[in-house]
């Protein structure tokens, strides 16, 4: 076959993101990991029971 060769070369992106940005989206991140704790919470219970699951 032979080697795979990219047709341009990597390339690294920077960002700048607002300090203001930064806290909101930590902020978002900590709200949704605690979401999917709770529901993975509520989902393990809900196999233990042995019910379905309505979300």
């Amino acid at each position: 076959m032979g080697n795979f060769m990219p047709a341009t070369p990597v390339q690294t992106l920077y960002v700048s993101v607002r300090r203001d940005e930064l806290r909101r989206l930590k902020e978002e991140r900590d709200q949704l990991q605690r979401q999917v704790a709770q529901l993975s919470m509520l989902l393990e219970q809900s196999r233990s029971d042995g019910k379905a699951v309505s979300v």
